[in-house]
């Protein structure tokens, strides 16, 4: 895993120096010493790099070559000796020391709406359950810095099974959403947010209405929840307002090569603005790599082709995030996960795909606390099984907590009744955190 730019050696500093002297760039460690001669660390933060529809194991993170359940799917060789990932994601490959596999998911959940819910919140549905909040409202009501003019909670590009939010935490926790759905691929790839600017272009009479509001305010009891909370979110939007987002929607800001290194395309240019919005202090980004004209990892029919063609667009969006994160010093403070709400069978229907699979599946986790290079769990020769390490969904949501720094065993309040953070039985998985 990258070393946290506190622990810089005298070494490490020589090096650089001598690197300096002889011309040759070191760019890359420019903004981890920048970051080590402050006083503060970066706030810790989770971008969740959303697969709805539920990406295919066997031809990303688990392949298994020469089975016939692994089909045409060959295995490359990672920067760590001895784990293999999918032809699909060569790019990631270069990056597996900052990265963990958890290939023992066995959850029990095959339809996309249950499915979601569950991988979503870290709670199965029940009837007559909870309302329980997403994992972006979780982060958010814990993490999110007071008095931040952005939100704590922002989806890019969201598509989900069911209608999901943040449940019994309130319209605080709600995400803010930047769809980009605009038909003209230039603008998607702008993920601007619309109405940040004054309406009429008239700062005053933005003024007025304020002070008119604030007078209504003062003159009407503010007691009941609903009230309260419009007006929360209310003060919310109008720090948006007042600081254009602090500038966190201008990608035109950055480098035109890093622009096209992360992908002109929504989820590319996703992933960039989620580092950005983390740059800024929002604690949880979640970007969707799916459907509205990006593909869809339903990959009941063609799955092969169906797969590779999603993974040129994930590949070197997920890879470039990864190392401008760690090149800018924030990798160890912002938890990437990579995960769908289940997988795909290992045997190929007739119509050469896969169907929904929530037995035997993968999920990806790098940065935080998390300790990359490694390999959790393991599925059989055949991939239809879990041989080692069974990891359940809440066994994964107290694991990123964790990497987070909150305590898994902690609870939410819904009114008099707490709720525990992670449902029963959850336990983090130690080897994974560093």
């Amino acid at each position: 895993m990258t070393r946290s730019f506190e622990t810089f050696s005298r070494r490490d500093l020589f090096r650089i120096a001598a690197a300096s002297v002889g011309g040759i760039s070191c760019s890359p460690w420019l903004p981890r010493l920048a970051m080590a001669a402050g006083t503060k660390r970066p706030p810790k933060a989770c971008i969740l790099l959303w697969m709805a529809g539920g990406p295919s194991q066997l031809e990303t993170l688990d392949p298994k070559p020469g089975h016939r359940n692994g089909g045409p799917t060959q295995a490359i060789s990672t920067a760590v000796p001895g784990i293999e990932l999918s032809q699909n994601l060569p790019g990631l490959a270069t990056q597996m020391k900052d990265v963990a596999l958890v290939r023992s998911m066995k959850t029990r959940e095959g339809d996309h709406g249950r499915a979601t819910q569950l991988m979503m919140t870290g709670y199965r549905p029940m009837g007559g359950m909870t309302d329980y909040p997403v994992l972006g409202s979780l982060i958010s009501h814990r993490l999110k810095p007071a008095g931040s003019p952005l939100p704590g909670f922002v989806s890019i590009a969201p598509f989900r099974f069911g209608n999901l939010g943040s449940g019994f935490l309130g319209p605080d926790h709600s995400p803010l959403v930047v769809s980009g759905a605009s038909n003209d691929p230039n603008t998607r790839a702008n993920l601007t947010v619309e109405n940040l600017d004054v309406a009429g272009g008239n700062p005053d009479a933005l003024a007025e209405r304020q002070g008119l509001l604030e007078m209504l305010r003062q003159g009407s009891p503010q007691s009941s929840a609903a009230a309260i909370k419009h007006a929360s979110v209310y003060d919310q939007a109008m720090r948006m307002v007042e600081t254009r987002g602090e500038g966190a929607f201008d990608l035109d800001d950055e480098k035109t090569e890093l622009r096209d290194a992360y992908g002109r395309n929504r989820f590319g240019q996703g992933c960039l603005l989620a580092r950005r919005l983390v740059e800024r202090g929002v604690p949880f980004v979640e970007v969707s790599l799916d459907a509205a004209g990006q593909g869809t990892w339903d990959s009941h029919i063609d799955n092969f082709s169906t797969v590779s063609s999603m993974c040129e667009v994930l590949d070197p969006a997920w890879t470039t995030l990864m190392s401008d994160l760690r090149d800018r010093g924030m990798l160890d403070s912002t938890l990437v996960v990579w995960m769908g709400e289940f997988g795909r069978t290992p045997r190929i229907n007739p119509n050469r795909g896969r169907d929904h699979f929530p037995d035997a599946w993968s999920v990806a986790l790098a940065g935080g606390a998390i300790t990359g290079g490694q390999v959790y769990g393991k599925t059989s020769a055949d991939g239809m099984e879990v041989s080692d390490n069974p990891v359940s969904a809440s066994d994964l949501y107290a694991t990123m907590l964790e990497a987070l720094g909150i305590d898994s065993g902690g609870d939410n309040a819904m009114g008099n009744r707490p709720i525990p953070l992670v449902d029963e039985g959850g336990t983090p998985i130690r080897e994974l955190l560093g």
